[in-house]
């Protein structure tokens, strides 16, 4: 398998898996915004991070979310050791690095995306997980080389790719070097297409912006989760553009963009890992064990 290495990338040993850190809102980040209703950490575990009350779908790290849908002890995380370098020696309030090196403390990740081999429902598969908790989930190089990496391990063993996103879009401090990495997924989408292999996208909130308008809007299957903001720019700043008119109250939501036929299924969390265990069913190439 070729091994691409762009010049905003860089090598070097893993911080480990700690898997520490979660995205922390105003307020509490248990209690719940559609119902104001309060969680222990055990009871929304149990749940799978849903509000039993109203069906508010929490945020989930990326580990988190492996966990939830992969068979237990089947995931072998890959290119664990990627790190973006800083080509453009970016520097606004904080220099780029120190802001990696904070996320990184923060969230115990290397970048915003985890990938690697796994099963789910006994199928193999390639995985693709975002954590919008690094740095906002924006799509730098070393997101996209690692999802070029999964797409092109993919073809290689001849097996489906799910990907998990999360993100706010390209990551500013990379400049144009992070706004390449959108042709760059889309080419390694085609490599999945080239060898007859698929590509299941779970878009999960919020999903905007170069991720939206590139590899997660290029699922051979997309499935959202309920409630999710799926839009390339949120409502406000399109409100802005269109003054003296009323955007739907559902705008960018999972909810229309099914209704217009941008994604293929709303699921459940409860219900993801059964679905896309199905779908792999259905795209598998050879009888699971």
């Amino acid at each position: 398998m070729s091994r691409r290495i762009d010049v905003s990338v860089e090598d070097r040993g893993s911080p480990g898996d700690s898997g520490g850190g979660r995205v922390v809102g105003r307020g509490h980040p248990n209690t719940c915004p559609g119902c104001s209703s309060h969680f222990r950490d055990d009871e929304l575990e149990a749940t799978l991070r849903v509000c039993p009350q109203c069906g508010h779908h929490f945020p989930v790290r990326a580990r988190d979310r492996i966990r939830q849908l992969v068979d237990g002890g089947t995931f072998s995380e890959l290119d664990a050791d990627v790190r973006s370098a800083d080509p453009l020696n970016f520097f606004d309030l904080r220099s780029y690095r120190d802001r990696l090196a904070e996320a990184e403390v923060e969230t115990g990740l290397g970048d915003a995306i985890i990938t690697g081999s796994a099963k789910i429902e006994r199928r193999p598969c390639e995985v693709a997980v975002m954590d919008f908790a690094f740095m906002g989930g924006s799509m730098g190089s070393v997101v996209g080389e690692k999802f070029a990496r999964a797409c092109e391990r993919a073809a290689e063993r001849q097996l489906p790719l799910v990907c998990v996103t999360a993100s706010g879009g390209a990551r500013m401090q990379e400049g144009i070097l992070s706004l390449m990495q959108m042709p760059k997924t889309v080419c390694a989408v085609d490599v999945l297409r080239d060898s007859s292999c698929a590509l299941f996208v779970v878009l999960t909130h919020p999903t905007t912006a170069g991720v939206l308008a590139s590899f997660a809007s290029l699922g051979d299957v997309t499935i959202s989760e309920p409630g999710a903001l799926l839009a390339f720019t949120g409502p406000r700043v399109v409100q802005q553009t269109v003054p003296g008119e009323k955007l739907p109250d559902d705008f960018g939501r999972a909810e229309s963009n099914l209704r217009l036929g941008h994604v293929d299924a709303i699921v459940e969390r409860g219900d993801l890992r059964t679905f896309i265990g199905r779908l792999l069913a259905l795209f598998a190439k050879t009888e699971a064990p």
